[in-house]
Protein backbone atom coordinates (compact mmCIF):
# COMPACT_ATOMS: atom_id res chain seq x y z
CA UNK A 1 0.00 0.00 0.00
CA UNK A 2 1.08 3.42 -0.51
CA UNK A 3 1.58 5.85 2.18
CA UNK A 4 -2.11 8.04 0.33
CA UNK A 5 -3.54 4.50 0.24
CA UNK A 6 -2.64 3.89 4.38
CA UNK A 7 -4.11 7.78 4.82
CA UNK A 8 -7.39 6.93 2.91
CA UNK A 9 -8.00 3.96 5.02
CA UNK A 10 -7.37 5.30 8.33
CA UNK A 11 -4.17 3.87 8.57
CA UNK A 12 -2.10 6.78 9.22
CA UNK A 13 -3.77 9.80 10.76
CA UNK A 14 -4.05 13.26 8.55
CA UNK A 15 -5.73 16.54 8.98
CA UNK A 16 -8.61 15.68 6.40
CA UNK A 17 -9.75 18.95 5.10
CA UNK A 18 -12.41 17.40 2.35
CA UNK A 19 -13.84 13.78 1.76
CA UNK A 20 -16.51 12.52 0.11
CA UNK A 21 -16.70 8.84 -2.00
CA UNK A 22 -13.99 9.26 -4.32
CA UNK A 23 -11.40 11.89 -2.56
CA UNK A 24 -9.55 12.70 0.26
CA UNK A 25 -8.04 16.13 0.88
CA UNK A 26 -5.65 16.68 3.56
CA UNK A 27 -2.78 18.77 5.12
CA UNK A 28 0.13 17.64 3.90
CA UNK A 29 3.17 17.37 6.76
CA UNK A 30 5.66 18.91 5.13
CA UNK A 31 3.69 22.44 3.92
CA UNK A 32 5.64 24.52 1.04
CA UNK A 33 3.23 27.38 1.22
CA UNK A 34 1.09 28.30 4.40
CA UNK A 35 -2.04 26.23 2.92
CA UNK A 36 -0.55 23.34 1.33
CA UNK A 37 -3.27 20.29 1.07
CA UNK A 38 -3.08 16.92 -0.85
CA UNK A 39 -5.76 16.18 -3.16
CA UNK A 40 -5.85 12.21 -3.62
CA UNK A 41 -8.47 9.97 -5.37
CA UNK A 42 -9.35 6.87 -3.43
CA UNK A 43 -8.79 4.56 -6.12
CA UNK A 44 -5.18 3.92 -6.83
CA UNK A 45 -3.69 5.37 -10.06
CA UNK A 46 -0.03 5.87 -9.71
CA UNK A 47 0.69 8.81 -11.34
CA UNK A 48 -0.90 11.08 -14.41
CA UNK A 49 1.23 9.16 -16.77
CA UNK A 50 -0.46 6.23 -15.91
CA UNK A 51 -4.19 7.29 -16.72
CA UNK A 52 -6.44 5.04 -18.64
CA UNK A 53 -9.61 5.36 -20.78
CA UNK A 54 -12.36 5.15 -17.71
CA UNK A 55 -10.63 6.88 -15.59
CA UNK A 56 -11.63 10.51 -17.23
CA UNK A 57 -14.91 11.09 -14.50
CA UNK A 58 -12.82 10.26 -11.90
CA UNK A 59 -10.25 12.86 -12.86
CA UNK A 60 -12.93 15.46 -13.45
CA UNK A 61 -14.10 15.10 -10.26
CA UNK A 62 -10.69 15.78 -8.63
CA UNK A 63 -10.28 18.87 -10.44
CA UNK A 64 -13.59 19.61 -9.65
CA UNK A 65 -13.31 19.75 -5.93
CA UNK A 66 -10.46 21.90 -5.99
CA UNK A 67 -12.56 25.15 -5.67
CA UNK A 68 -14.49 23.76 -2.38
CA UNK A 69 -11.44 22.78 -0.87
CA UNK A 70 -9.60 26.35 -1.71
CA UNK A 71 -12.87 27.66 -0.11
CA UNK A 72 -12.32 25.39 2.88
CA UNK A 73 -8.61 26.53 3.09
CA UNK A 74 -9.08 30.31 2.93
CA UNK A 75 -7.73 30.67 -0.33
CA UNK A 76 -10.38 30.45 -3.06
CA UNK A 77 -10.56 34.66 -3.04
CA UNK A 78 -6.70 35.48 -2.48
CA UNK A 79 -5.57 32.47 -5.45
CA UNK A 80 -3.43 29.61 -4.88
CA UNK A 81 -1.62 27.14 -7.29
CA UNK A 82 -2.67 23.36 -8.73
CA UNK A 83 0.63 20.86 -9.00
CA UNK A 84 0.45 17.33 -10.44
CA UNK A 85 3.83 15.98 -10.23
CA UNK A 86 4.60 12.52 -12.38
CA UNK A 87 7.86 10.93 -12.12
CA UNK A 88 10.86 11.73 -10.40
CA UNK A 89 12.57 14.02 -11.63
CA UNK A 90 8.86 16.32 -11.90
CA UNK A 91 9.03 15.86 -8.20
CA UNK A 92 6.90 13.05 -7.50
CA UNK A 93 8.15 11.11 -4.04
CA UNK A 94 4.35 9.37 -3.89
CA UNK A 95 3.38 6.44 -6.61
CA UNK A 96 -0.04 7.66 -6.15
CA UNK A 97 -1.87 10.47 -8.47
CA UNK A 98 -2.31 13.76 -6.36
CA UNK A 99 -2.63 17.27 -6.37
CA UNK A 100 -1.33 19.76 -4.59
CA UNK A 101 -2.88 22.82 -3.40
CA UNK A 102 -0.54 25.51 -2.35
CA UNK A 103 -1.70 29.15 -0.96
CA UNK A 104 -1.30 31.23 1.53
CA UNK A 105 1.26 33.55 0.02
CA UNK A 106 2.16 35.12 -3.03
CA UNK A 107 3.79 32.37 -5.54
CA UNK A 108 6.95 32.83 -7.80
CA UNK A 109 7.15 31.79 -11.28
CA UNK A 110 8.70 29.87 -12.46
CA UNK A 111 8.91 27.09 -9.38
CA UNK A 112 11.65 25.22 -8.62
Amino acid sequence: MTLFEKIVARQIPAEVVYEDDQVLAFRDIHPQAPVHVLIVPKRLIPRIAAVKPGDEGLLGHLLAVVPEVARRTGVAESGYRLVINNGADGGESVPHLHCHLLGGRPLSWPPG
